[in-house]
């Protein structure tokens, strides 16, 4: 028998990340596409540290261009035991450290534990007695879960072969397979924590828009004219939130689409239950609205208090015709001057 705990912590990072492109390893039923349909990580390093008297490898990888991912998969004796809490704690306190070590935030990071089962015999429900402590490792809770609790986080589960099973959740997944190919679906949920970090990197972002959106309206005069600055300021802003809702969309296009490749296959299954325990949907169309509506605030400013470039080439025109005029009446004062002498 043979367990294993692999961890997952991902981050927002300040510089891009750079190294050799990770090529995934193909899982099972899936096209011969699929290994280039998918994001691909970048090797960025590797880190050793002593945790609990035994050396653990942190894998440093990286989704371009500002995801830092690091890794651990660390063989331990029995995984349904108390201890899997403490090892689980103490590596993911060493992971914060590297990530803020490589300029990482915090509040903007995703962590994931996958508790892996391989070489055993007969089918993977014989397992079930340790169901309480399963569930409890999923939410990464210490106490007893209720058992109606327990039941509702294992039903969410996934069998391909008669002899392997993957549950999971949304802190964590257990991963049964007598061969004990774990790579490929590990790949996958690190997938979807990346695509639940990109969406909360957006709304954070948005958030930033609608503050500085908020500063701009505070500080705007009631009437605006193409002599103060900020009727150039709102057109800046308004061009940004363009830009930036394009770039949002293209993101969330990305995975989508190059998931779809895949198709009705088991990778896709996987994909689709992580996300949906994530709530990728709920996120994608929350964001969405959000990109809408601010769109919609900076339109209705423009509106209402800015000048458009129409209405600046009108006002020019009058400006012209008046100036104009005048110099045709400076010529009939001069002329009649000139006559009249």
């Amino acid at each position: 028998m043979k367990y294993q705990l692999t961890t997952l912590v991902l981050g927002e990072v300040s510089r891009e990340m750079r190294g050799t492109i990770f090529q995934m390893k193909t899982l099972r039923s899936a096209p011969h596409y699929f290994e280039v349909s998918v994001p691909h990580q970048v090797m960025v390093g590797e880190e050793r540290h002593t945790i609990d008297g035994r050396e653990v490898v942190f894998d440093l990888k990286g989704y371009p261009p500002d995801i830092l991912l690091i890794q651990t998969t660390t063989e331990v004796p029995d995984i349904f035991s108390e201890d899997i809490f403490t090892l689980e704690e103490q590596i993911y306190n060493q992971c914060r450290e590297i990530l803020e070590r490589h300029g990482g935030n915090r509040r903007f990071s995703e962590m994931y534990s996958i508790f892996e089962v391989a070489g055993y015999k007969g089918d993977p429900e014989q397992f079930m007695p340790h169901a309480s402590r399963m569930a409890s490792l999923l939410k990464s809770e210490r106490v007893e879960l209720d058992p109606r609790e327990v039941e509702y986080t294992l039903a969410t589960q996934i069998k391909y072969a008669r002899h392997d099973l993957a549950i999971i959740d949304w802190d964590g997944a257990f991963l049964f397979d007598i061969e004990g190919v774990f790579a490929p679906t590990v790949e996958l949920l690190t997938l979807a924590n990346v695509q639940l970090l990109r969406h909360r990197i957006t709304d954070r972002r948005l958030d930033e828009h609608l503050e500085r959106m908020a500063s701009l309206v505070k500080t705007m005069p009631k009437k605006l004219s193409i002599f103060r600055p900020t009727a150039k300021e709102i057109d800046r802003q308004l061009e940004e939130i363009v830009r930036y809702r394009m770039l949002a969309i293209q993101a969330f296009q990305t995975v989508e689409r190059e998931i779809k490749l895949i198709g009705d296959w088991y990778s896709a299954r996987i994909f689709d239950i992580a996300a949906r325990k994530f709530k990728i949907l709920e996120w994608r169309d929350s964001i969405k609205e959000k990109l809408e509506f601010i769109e919609d605030i900076y339109t209705i400013v423009v509106e209402n208090f800015g000048l458009s470039r129409k209405d600046r080439a009108e006002f020019a025109q009058i400006i012209f015709f008046f100036i104009l005029q005048i110099g045709w009446l400076a010529l009939i004062i001069l002329e009649f001057i000139y006559f009249t002498r």
